[in-house]
């Protein structure tokens, strides 16, 4: 589970990004900024951002507060899963990432999977819905929710991308180091097991 500090961060932090796109008295106004700005400053005495960038990637939306959404497309050959190499880390994870404004879940991770591995691909199914906070990674500013898609190649072939420097396939049993903050093991453990039981149900929460 993720530290308290981080909890209250982004609970405060909801509350006022919801207070200041609903709220219509100045002095509500004043006390959700003020909200925003706690919340700001307690990322700040726990982490090595500054105040700015914690605003920016943090504290930086408008509207009503939901979680952010990543898909992530689990695709087979042989037995063996499709992995690709960020550059940001240099770990593993199946291809994906934020969902994007305008296209589908099943869209999404399509486009994630062409960018990332250069393979063209479809969706078969959707396996999972994961809410990040119960799954083992690491602490993160977001609430975040993990969509998981069985896909299938239909063309293509393998060569990494702007974020991806490696596309290989592995077997349950020869996993590379893992980028945990995108998938973990158990996942990716769910993922097989998915591969070798395709009529299991929909996994959520």
């Amino acid at each position: 589970m993720e530290p308290k500090w981080l909890e209250w961060a982004k609970q405060i932090q909801a509350i006022a990004q919801t207070g200041l796109a609903y709220g219509r008295d100045v002095y509500d106004i004043e006390r959700f900024e003020a909200l925003r700005e706690l919340s700001v400053e307690i990322m700040e005495t726990h982490t090595s951002a500054g105040k700015e960038e914690i605003r920016l990637a943090f504290a930086g939306d408008s509207g009503y507060a939901t979680p952010k959404v990543d898909v992530r497309g689990a695709v087979f050959r042989e037995g063996r899963i499709l992995l690709v190499r960020e550059r940001s880390d240099g770990a593993w994870c199946l291809p994906g990432g934020w969902a994007d404004i305008g296209l589908t879940p099943s869209q999404c991770v399509i486009k994630e999977i062409r960018e990332e591995t250069g393979f063209e691909a479809r969706t078969v199914r959707l396996l999972a819905v994961m809410d990040k906070i119960r799954h083992g990674h690491p602490p993160d500013a977001h609430h975040i929710y993990k969509l998981f898609f069985h896909c299938e190649i239909t063309g293509g072939q393998a060569s990494g991308g702007v974020e991806t420097s490696e596309v290989e396939f592995f077997g349950e049993d020869e996993l590379p180091p893992l980028s945990l903050s995108r998938n973990t093991e158990s996942q990716l453990r769910m993922m097989f097991q998915y591969g070798r039981q395709p009529g299991m149900p929909v996994y959520y929460d």
